[in-house]
């Protein structure tokens, strides 16, 4: 008797699992107006955050001087001494190769921002004229191949 008495109260306990309603999870999609807000708000500071130590050389040719955002892009502004070349032959040898380099940098080094939606555009102003040379605007669609490596 005392078998069966312990068996029931453990098909008791058991059937309670069983048969116990799963509670419904409710999932919603964070809002895309909330996510570009807080998107602007990460440039912003991040932007404010680097700039406090500019102008800072990168190498004897550049010196990164102005680091703002323009909503959900992060502007980073270089400057280039480019010595006796003129600005138009600078910008017609050395377009491709820059933008090159900059687009494979910027994928590898701002991959969170990237993914998040937060683009880079990269100025060069030559150092004499003020010009810009380059401009180059780096979203997640052309890091598409790079980002996932």
């Amino acid at each position: 008797m005392k078998y069966i008495l312990k068996l029931l109260g453990v098909l008791g306990i058991l059937s309670q699992f069983v048969f116990a309603q799963t509670p419904q999870i409710r999932t919603q999609e964070f809002p895309q107006k909330e996510l570009k807000k807080q998107n602007i708000q990460i440039a912003t500071l991040a932007a404010q955050e680097m700039s406090k130590t500019l102008p800072q050389k990168v190498d004897k040719y550049t010196s990164i001087i102005n680091i703002e955002n323009d909503g959900t892009t992060l502007i980073y502004t270089f400057e280039i001494n480019t010595g006796t070349k003129s600005d138009e032959s600078v910008q017609k040898e050395d377009h491709s190769r820059m933008q090159k380099a900059i687009t494979q940098g910027v994928c590898k080094s701002s991959k969170r921002f990237l993914l998040a939606g937060i683009d880079t555009t990269y100025v060069y102003i030559s150092a004499k004229t003020k010009k810009i040379l380059f401009k180059f605007k780096i979203t997640k669609d052309k890091c598409a191949n790079l980002v996932s490596q």
